[in-house]
């Protein structure tokens, strides 16, 4: 019940983004964001040192156990530069009552049964080659969608922010904003994922792309196209993007990487 109050406040909220000052109006013209109705846990860890190697092994070699025990295996990728994690995993969950529903808890209880050293010597190994975990736990766009996204990809960048005290709502329409912007600017749109509980983070979104090319890659327009598109999405012009974005936040980090073969 707590889990869906909180949800249920975070929606209403965004909808009373709609009286707010013109800069955070909806975006005209541009994609809106798939709801954040799905639901994720998000892993983020960091190898212990000369670990790295022998982490990803690890986690590669407990995939075919997600499935056994009746789960979604976790889009995985590691990072390159950014922040200080090595490894982010994005679990699918669906909503708590589907993933903790007594047909599922018994499948995983079989699964452990039929290899009762799995789990415990995984915990172990874990332990050993990581030296610091966080979880979050996250609304984020369908599974579909999330699968679509990651199909054909080797490339991404996840920015996660910390927003000022009762701007949550109004960071989430910001970053629809700045998707509205990329595309009409020529950039794909990324995925929003909205904190439910866990660490202290808002939000994050995630982008998907083929290569780093594909990351940096915007169509040729003048500065006066650029204005326009902004404005559209509902900044005041391009310059004032990222500006804008900072007047909502406490903390924010972004991360770069690549996927793991």
């Amino acid at each position: 019940m707590r889990n869906h109050f909180q949800k249920t406040s975070f929606l209403l909220a965004l909808l009373a983004l709609t009286t707010l000052a013109p800069i955070a109006a909806p975006a005209a013209g541009g994609p809106p964001s798939e709801e954040p109705s799905y639901l994720y846990k998000t892993t983020f860890v960091r190898a212990a040192p000369g670990k790295l190697l022998e982490l990803i092994d690890l986690y590669k070699n407990r995939m075919a156990s997600y499935q056994a025990m009746g789960d979604e295996p976790p889009f995985w990728w590691r990072h390159t530069q950014g922040d200080q994690w090595d490894l982010m995993l994005l679990f699918p969950m669906g909503s708590y009552g589907e993933y903790y529903s007594a047909d599922r808890i018994a499948r995983r209880k079989k699964a452990a049964e039929a290899s009762p050293s799995s789990t415990a010597e995984f915990a172990r190994k874990l332990n050993a080659c990581s030296s610091w975990k966080e979880d979050v736990f996250v609304w984020g766009p369908s599974l579909e969608t999330v699968k679509k996204a990651f199909t054909g990809t080797a490339y991404y960048h996840i920015e996660i922010c910390l927003a000022l005290p009762g701007k949550q709502a109004e960071l989430y329409k910001e970053r629809e904003m700045e998707n509205a912007y990329s595309v009409a600017t020529g950039r794909p749109a990324t995925m929003i994922f909205v904190r439910d509980q866990g660490a202290a983070w808002d939000l994050y979104t995630l982008g998907c792309y083929r290569d780093l090319k594909h990351w940096a890659t915007s169509t040729e327009m003048t500065k006066d196209e650029r204005d326009q598109a902004a404005q559209r999405a509902g900044f005041k012009n391009s310059d004032e993007i990222g500006p804008y974005l900072r007047t909502l936040i406490d903390m924010h980090r972004d991360t770069m990487g690549v996927a793991i073969k």
